[in-house]
């Protein structure tokens, strides 16, 4: 407790002691000081107090309209570029430079307001721990012997206060400890540091206590479904004691740069000619942020995007999903395909995760074998500032660890939330890397290169779409609109959380993941290659036992993104390409919305065998879309135990081998490459499978099985080519 509270007032003390330090000042602080000071001339003074400071300047005192018309623009806009401040110079009749001192003291204050006020809450919460640290001082001082009623010597003391005793002691040279080197290293310039640790071997690391968005154990997210972890994610280990001031620092610079990034406009962000988006000017950029983590990486690319939105939850409920890395993963599972927890630095004051700071590992991914993903090793930082407004901050400590084979790394990237009426939040994201992308396949070259692919816009979009099939999940009642088997609140619920294991598990096994091992296939039938992986499963409930055939491969149709999805999700289309339905009739026993787009919804099919030998079978689809991608996923179920999920018995033992579609426009449309789009613009398409070849975990892989799921694939790409674009054929 100790720890937490002089940790977290180390880390909102940083900018006040840079503010403090010894540097000379510069002119213009000068004449800042000279504005302030003008408020306060001698206007007023009598003919005898004006004799001594005749030759004093006299300083223009503000009218209260001016003041009233800066502070109005202050809360839009506390960081005004040159047009601004001349615009608003000329309607107030100042000068520029009387304009630009006005808010460069005011945000000093603004600065100062919160840090005492910060400052007053920590200072509450220490007393009241102190009182509490004397009160058990006092009960141990007075502490008698259970056996003999005599007062009890340090030899006699449990084993639990004994630990405690020795705890505290080491929590109190550790506060003081980072503090001394905080207040060394804070308000000194950025600069490379090398690497002031050597390379530990991979160790085990103790990630917190279990739970999560999606009931999900804590630990690494994504890369389960083929047991193996990534080289990043598993080999770095957390942080030294000597690297933890410099991370301390970063995180602090990385926050006020974000801010600067999520508020500022141009001459830092300028609009395309075409007006349809805005890039970053990576000069400007240089001038406005000095401090970072070194120049650009030869041959890298900068990659920069900012979307603002909208979505149906509260502002404390994204920022737990934020700062909590099982969460995080499970929201974001199309982006994020696995993510790690390294050390928890801070974990925030007063209950919340303000000021909150971790460690961590994540991998990034684009739902297709072709893209290579992109691993990172940064610090995340989570901080209220005084408005209410929430940022979560995240930036790359490469510089910690030297990796040579990296081929990304995040400058400062996250979010701002802002609190709305009526449960909702606005969310402004910024994503900002470097990359090498030379291995991206040339399918993907273009939509990989404008952006949208790890851009900002793909963040905020699926964050979007999450937050309103949570919405769908919480509700009370089931909508009218729902047809089918489901007939109580609890089935409903277990078939959503049944439907988000499947759509987890097929993400995690359709990239080009780390984590797995793919052989690529050639085919003689006309479509790209078919990329195939093996592997086993025993002792998973959520997994019939045996040995697994995974099969992807991605192609371009001439089609718009909202096409091939309608036709892939709707049950009447299905036998046009399902093979394995074996043209029998498809009929849906049960619906649920769980978004506003009317192809956002979690089915049950049966598929009615046209051979009356056969019986039937049952597919659970969720079907889901967004400004940037869309997902058709499906996996044959049982039927014994989807009786007992509808009923609202745990979906956690149902086996389930997903399969499916991931739709991505092909980024050639001129008005924002979005999913929606009906234009000239084409789609990439991922077609993914899995085939349970043999129930026997020991058994081995034949090759006439490999050529099966080859086949099958193959002959499902033909069918959906001559279904939406029969020119292919020719």
């Amino acid at each position: 407790m100790f720890q937490s509270n002089q940790f977290h007032s180390t880390l909102d003390n940083m900018a006040q002691n840079t503010s403090n330090s010894d540097v000379p000042p510069n002119r213009e602080d000068e004449l800042d000081s000279a504005n302030k000071s003008g408020s306060e001339n001698q206007e007023g003074a009598s003919g005898e107090d004006q004799e001594p400071s005749a030759k004093k300047k006299r300083y223009h005192r503000h009218t209260q309209h001016q003041i009233q018309e800066m502070e109005s623009f202050f809360k839009e806009c506390p960081h005004p570029d040159d047009k601004q401040r001349k615009e608003l110079s000329r309607e107030l009749g100042l000068e520029p430079l009387q304009v630009k001192f006005w808010f460069q003291n005011k945000r000093t204050q603004m600065k100062t307001q919160t840090e005492r006020h910060e400052n007053t809450q920590l200072r509450t919460e220490n007393d009241k721990l102190r009182a509490e640290n004397m009160r058990y001082r006092e009960a141990l001082s007075n502490a008698q012997c259970p056996n003999c009623g005599g007062p009890t010597a340090m030899g006699e003391m449990s084993f639990d206060e004994h630990h405690l005793r020795l705890e505290n002691a080491r929590l109190r040279e550790e506060i003081d400890r980072i503090s001394g080197i905080a207040a060394k290293y804070v308000g000194k310039p950025m600069v490379d540091y090398p690497n002031l640790s050597p390379s530990l071997p991979p160790r085990s690391l103790e990630l917190g206590a279990n739970g999560g968005f999606g009931g999900h154990p804590a630990g690494i997210r994504g890369g389960d479904m083929y047991g193996v972890g990534g080289d990043l994610v598993r080999s770095i280990s957390g942080p030294t004691e000597v690297d933890k001031p410099i991370i301390i620092e970063l995180a602090v610079a990385a926050m006020e740069e974000l801010i600067g990034m999520a508020q500022m406009g141009e001459p830092l962000w300028l609009t395309t000619p075409d007006g349809t988006k805005i890039v970053l000017n990576e000069d400007e950029y240089i001038r406005s942020f000095p401090r970072g983590i070194g120049p650009k990486p030869n041959g890298f690319k900068c990659e920069a995007s900012r979307e603002t939105t909208v979505v149906i939850m509260n502002h404390v409920n994204l920022v737990e999903i934020l700062m909590d890395v099982n969460q995080w993963s499970t929201v974001f599972s199309g982006i994020v395909s696995k993510a790690m927890t390294l050390e928890v630095l801070s974990t925030g004051v007063a209950g919340n995760y303000n000021g909150a700071l971790q460690v961590m590992t994540a991998e990034l991914q684009v739902p297709s074998p072709l893209v290579p993903t992109r691993e990172s090793y940064f610090v995340r930082y989570c901080k209220q500032h005084v408005d209410g407004t929430w940022a979560v901050v995240d930036v790359s400590l490469d510089n910690l660890r030297p990796n040579p084979s990296a081929r990304c790394r995040r400058r400062p990237s996250g979010c701002l939330i802002q609190e709305m009426p009526n449960g909702y939040s606005r969310v402004t994201w910024v994503e900002h890397v470097e990359v090498d992308d030379r291995g991206v396949h040339n399918l993907y070259k273009q939509l990989v290169s404008s952006g949208h692919a790890f851009g900002a816009k793909r963040w905020v979009a699926t964050l979007g779409r999450q937050c309103e099939r949570l919405a769908s999940a919480m509700a009370t009642n089931i909508p009218t609109g729902e047809v089918g088997v489901i007939t109580n609140r609890e089935g409903r619920k277990s078939m959503l959380k049944l439907a988000e294991r499947m759509v987890i598990s097929f993400c995690a096994g359709v990239s080009a993941s780390t984590a797995h091992t793919w052989t690529t296939l050639q085919t003689g039938t006309g479509a790209d290659d078919v990329r195939v992986m093996t592997r086993k499963s025993v002792d998973d409930p959520g997994r019939p036992p045996g040995i697994v055939l995974s099969a992807a491969t991605s192609f371009w149709l001439p089609v718009p993104p909202r096409r091939v999805f309608d036709f892939l999700r709707d049950e009447n289309s299905r036998s046009e390409w399902d093979i394995l339905s074996n043209g029998g009739a498809v009929q849906e026993m049960a619906h649920i919305a769980n978004g506003q787009e009317t192809g956002n919804c979690v089915s049950l099919l049966r598929v009615n065998s046209a051979n009356s030998s056969q019986s039937n079978m049952l597919i659970l689809q969720e079907s889901c879309m967004d400004s940037t991608g869309s997902f058709v996923i499906y996996a044959p179920v049982d039927i014994v135990a989807m009786n007992v999920v509808l009923n609202g018995g745990d979906p956690e033992y149902v086996a389930l081998l997903p399969s499916g579609f991931a739709i991505l426009p092909d980024g050639t449309t001129t008005h924002g490459s979005g999913i929606g789009e009906t234009g000239p613009g084409g789609s990439l398409l991922t077609v993914a499978f899995q085939i349970l070849v043999d129930s026997a975990p020991t058994a081995r892989l034949s090759l006439g099985s490999v050529a099966t799921v080859n086949n099958l694939i193959a002959c499902t790409v033909e069918r959906i080519k001559a279904s939406l674009s029969p020119e292919l054929q020719d």
